[in-house]
């Protein structure tokens, strides 16, 4: 294995020789560096709302991922490489090891090569769209310690299926499940709808802010865990939860924060577009016992859009939406639904900034703004904001009265 990490001389903090080729990480700084530059760019981009807090930091910044995908093709003396698609484009870039990844899944990689070799499964070609393998996808947990493998390939035929599992889980006991996704067409790193479960129970599971989650090999899940329970744990203290408040959470993924919500007895609605996520999220509300949530396989956009119509309402809406934000016919609705507080979780603090202008703009001011580093060698922010419901005499073109 050709070692891409090494540890500089004079800090001793970890170095990636592939930084420039890869693209994977866009800071290769000192981490203390790295969390200043995301500061300056938090306030500079959300202090015009509200003072924005010191970035939650992460105590070991490296091999976080939870969540590792890996292509597959052919060297120059023919041999099999493995590595990663450069973030500026579709050339694979070979990588051996990685300093964001979760330590176990290099090991399985290398132990699949051989095996591919051994087997002759050859790696798919996006060019000629010859070859079976397109990519692997490897999922951990490491509070259950469980580990899925998802191989993707171009058919449902895999030569020598059952000798390349049990050769997998030989080498790897920590292999506690492995699926087949089939996968035919489609852009690089995407799931197929079909899955074959060949060892295991088809997905693992994860524990987070004292719930316990069903990971599925499509389901959304943060990356980082150690990081996701100070982000939630954050969040629903300053949504204010407690017995008998109603939730509206929008984007919910497998249910992780609208769980943690419920456990602490509020009422809440998960609303999930995604269809294997959401049955995620139901099984995850029954394994931890949760009779006061319940899941809407639906547009987020258009679930708050009819509920606001039929002046539906609820305490606080929680909003997790993907790196595009909210629609501007979203953030409509949701004004219109008046909640008294809007918790808004970002994984891009430019779109963020967008909506926090649409949001100010109709009735809400904003309280609470916490960074916290997700994505540490990344030029990534995830950011905690509270917004709360105007008075009257907050509102433009309202007079207090003397």
């Amino acid at each position: 294995m050709n070692r891409q990490i090494i540890n500089d001389p004079k800090t001793g903090e970890k170095i990636c020789r592939c930084f420039k080729r890869c693209g994977g990480c866009q800071l290769q700084e000192s981490y203390a560096e790295q969390l200043t530059r995301k500061q300056e760019k938090a306030e500079r981009m959300l202090s015009k709302f509200a003072k924005v807090r010191p970035i939650i930091a992460m105590d070991s910044p490296y091999y976080y991922r939870c969540k590792v995908q890996n292509v597959y093709g052919k060297g120059r003396g023919g041999e099999l490489i493995s590595g990663i698609f450069q973030s500026t484009g579709q050339k694979m870039v070979a990588v051996d090891d990685c300093m964001l990844e979760d330590r176990r899944a290099a090991p399985i990689v290398q132990t699949l090569k051989k095996l591919m070799h051994d087997l002759k499964i050859q790696p798919y070609d996006l060019r000629t769209g010859s070859g079976l393998l397109r990519h692997t996808l490897i999922r951990t947990s490491a509070s259950t310690g469980e580990v899925m493998l998802v191989l993707v390939t171009a058919s449902a035929l895999l030569p020598a299926k059952k000798h390349l599992v049990s050769a997998l889980q030989k080498a790897h006991p920590e292999l506690t499940t492995i699926v087949q996704n089939i996968c035919p067409d489609g852009l690089p790193l995407t799931l197929g709808e079909r899955s074959i479960t060949l060892a295991g129970k088809g997905y693992i599971e994860d524990i987070l802010c004292g719930c316990r989650f069903r990971i599925s090999p499509a389901s959304f899940y943060q990356v980082n865990p150690v990081q996701t329970e100070k982000l939630y744990t954050y969040a629903v203290e300053a949504a204010g939860i407690r017995a008998g408040v109603s939730v509206i959470d929008a984007y919910c993924g497998t249910g992780t924060i609208g769980m943690i919500c419920a456990k602490q007895g509020a009422d809440v609605i998960g609303i999930e577009l995604n269809r294997s996520a959401c049955r995620d999220a139901a099984e995850n509300a029954k394994r931890n016992q949760l009779e006061n949530i319940r899941f809407c396989n639906e547009d987020a956009g258009k679930f708050l859009q009819r509920m606001a119509k039929e002046g539906e309402r609820c305490d606080v809406l929680l909003m997790d939406p993907p790196r595009a934000g909210a629609s501007p016919a979203f953030l409509r609705a949701a004004a219109e639904m008046k909640p008294e507080r809007i918790v808004y979780v970002s994984c891009k603090i430019e779109t963020l900034e967008r909506d926090l202008k649409q949001l100010t703009q109709s009735g809400y001011r904003v309280t609470d703004i916490q960074p916290v580093d997700m994505f540490p060698h990344t030029t990534g922010i995830e950011t905690v904001c509270v917004l709360e419901k105007k008075s009257p005499a907050q509102r433009p073109g309202k007079t207090q009265r003397k």
